[in-house]
């Protein structure tokens, strides 16, 4: 028969044993937690020191504008963001949607088009008119093109007239809405003088130009101007849209089967913010190059 004192002998050598092993648990938990910090911290400095085509975390792709690649246009650029490469056509036709007039809408419109051509990815895309209808993502992102130069373009200056946006895609690796929307708004500034300098308006109707720009989260760490490969990978997908002057037009994000906290929104934003300074810069320095400044 075991005694009392054996009894608590037991108890006591379990009781350190239990300590010991849950100090161990401890320590364990611990030196994870801190080995998952460094890793993040790390994948943070490789990813600001380089990305996969040499880039930092708050890097532009190289952007270059091409105008006049549409001589029938009102105005056209050729806006390439790295390997995506957009065409931005304005047409200005005389005349407004029946539903202005119905309505009794006084002043001008401003409708976009989007469409990415056959041979814009790797594997052939089918034209829309080959399914019968446009597909979702075209007419979301015609629609978000649509509100984001009518933002910036003043209608009742534009008068009983339809200014037509049409981007086309010819080569998508990544960013094509955004980069749409950057090369349209230097489109519409074109055609916005060239109806002031044939003396139908007296002055160019677009009020200030506008741009946007992609970002995500990538391994942690937020970058800027996503390609097609970054795009695949990232865990939060982040547009903005916003003006010379720094006003928002839209802001789109969404986590991809996670979430994301404010200070990676912030982080997402600072980097967008000085993304679209520079394609405005870009964008100005090509209208110098004209002489063309929206009034």
């Amino acid at each position: 028969m075991q005694t009392a004192d054996s009894l608590f002998s037991k108890a006591f050598k379990g009781s350190l044993q239990e300590r010991a092993t849950g100090g161990r648990v401890k320590l364990i938990e611990l030196a994870s937690r801190k080995i998952a910090k460094w890793r993040d911290a790390t994948n943070r400095l490789l990813w600001r020191m380089q990305r996969l085509e040499g880039r930092t975390s708050d890097q532009l792709r190289p952007v270059t504008f091409e105008l006049g690649i549409a001589p029938h246009a009102s105005g056209s650029v050729l806006v390439a963001m790295g390997n995506t490469r957009v065409i931005c056509g304005v047409m200005i036709e005389e005349g407004v949607p029946r539903w202005m007039k119905e309505q009794g809408v006084t002043g001008g419109w401003l409708t976009a088009e989007y469409s990415m051509l056959p041979y814009s990815t790797q594997s052939r895309k089918p034209r829309d008119i080959s399914k019968g209808r446009l597909d979702g993502r075209s007419s979301e992102i015609q629609r978000l093109i649509g509100r984001s130069l009518r933002a910036v373009v003043d209608l009742e200056k534009l008068g009983p007239r339809t200014m037509w946006i049409d981007c086309d895609v010819l080569q998508a690796d990544g960013g094509t809405r955004t980069a749409a929307i950057t090369g349209a708004s230097l489109a519409v500034a074109v055609a916005c003088r060239k109806l002031a300098d044939e003396k139908k308006l007296a002055v160019p109707p677009i009020r200030k130009l506008v741009a946007a720009v992609s970002a995500g989260v990538l391994d942690g760490t937020p970058v800027l101007d996503l390609d097609y490969e970054e795009d695949k990978a990232v865990t939060v997908d982040f547009n903005l849209v916003a003006t010379e002057d720094g006003e928002f037009v839209e802001l789109q994000g969404s986590g991809e089967e996670t979430t994301f906290a404010s200070d990676q929104l912030d982080e997402m934003l600072v980097l967008c913010k000085k993304g679209i300074a520079e394609l405005i810069a870009a964008q100005r320095a090509v209208l110098a190059r004209l002489m063309v400044q929206p009034a």
